[in-house]
């Protein structure tokens, strides 16, 4: 492994709006950041075809090309921008180190803007069909099924809420749920039950999403009986939760929840002083793009302001 002798002022963990925003307040701070964008660059903007809900595009824009544009943006400002993969973090002393595969990097400041990932079912086509119909956030693509017949996977407060969502734009649609209880409060089962749009298929197993181009279908097995049945759809959405991409940071002493959102302090800082936070990766409730960019501008300030008390 390569020793970077170069101490950062700050390393940002992550390439998503969070990240790539972060990088472009810091870099116009002149604080030279470096941002090691994964072997994956852009976040989960990459996998989103239209983007019809970032401010300032009137026409909407393509979720990789949106993340293209903010990537030259910052390279414009002089921020430095390493494809790797931050493997393990040592935030017990000062500089901190950052180690990826190849190389290990030295900080006076860290943010983490990592962000979450879906959780997926795994089925033979859900992955092959993502943004042709398959999607985990019916906020971001709802709009996209008007007129249309979609299903949501899940039995949550998630499930519920993307759901009676949906019904604004969807003719119709039914909420597939593996047990026969819910997990979703009371009060957010009862408002899907009421709206004559959700249907409710329970006690069954999502097999697969059919179609070759575009979703066409979701294929379903009767856990009592076996029995296999498809329901017609257009539109296919993974409501079973996100996984927050913190392990890394938790094993290093950075203080999570219960399901593994970074804690912040205020607005960005964590528990360990010059590590700060951005993004999705603390954010289970909005999960927007627009938010993520909003936290990564404040992450960048309170870095500023951070170096500039401690020089």
């Amino acid at each position: 492994m390569q020793n970077s002798d170069k101490i950062h002022n700050t390393i940002i963990i992550g390439s998503g709006p969070a990240g790539l925003t972060a990088a472009l307040y810091a870099a116009r701070a002149e604080l030279k950041p470096l941002v090691l964008a994964g072997y994956k660059p852009g976040g989960q903007l990459m996998d989103t075809t239209e983007v019809e809900n970032y401010p300032g595009f009137v026409n909407g824009i393509q979720g990789p090309e949106l993340m293209d544009n903010m990537m030259k943006q910052i390279a414009r400002f002089g921020a430095e921008v390493i494809n790797e993969n931050a493997e393990s973090v040592d935030f017990s002393k000062s500089p901190f180190t950052v180690k990826t595969e190849k190389t290990e990097y030295k900080a006076k400041t860290v943010i983490i803007a990592t962000g979450a990932e879906a959780k997926w079912l795994d089925l033979p086509n859900e992955q092959r069909l993502r943004g042709h119909g398959v999607s985990a956030c019916a906020t971001c693509d709802g709009f996209f099924f008007k007129g249309k017949e979609v299903v949501v996977v899940g039995g949550g407060d998630t499930a519920m809420e993307e759901a009676t969502f949906l019904t604004r734009f969807a003719t119709k649609v039914t909420i597939i749920h593996r047990r026969d209880e819910f997990r979703a409060s009371k009060i957010m089962l009862k408002r899907a039950q009421d709206n004559p749009k959700i249907s409710f298929v329970t006690d069954v197993t999502v097999t697969d999403v059919l179609g070759e181009n575009s979703v066409e279908g979701v294929k379903f097995k009767d856990n009592k009986t076996g029995e296999e049945k498809v329901v017609n759809a257009q539109g296919y959405f993974s409501a079973i939760g996100h996984v927050p991409t913190t392990k890394i940071f938790a094993v290093a002493g950075v203080e999570t929840d219960e399901k593994g959102y970074i804690k912040v302090q205020g607005f960005s800082k964590t528990n360990i002083e010059g590590v700060f936070v951005a993004g999705d990766v603390n954010d289970p409730r909005y999960r927007q793009a627009v938010v993520a960019a909003g936290m990564g501008c404040m992450a960048a300030l309170d870095v500023e302001k951070y170096l500039a008390e401690h020089e």
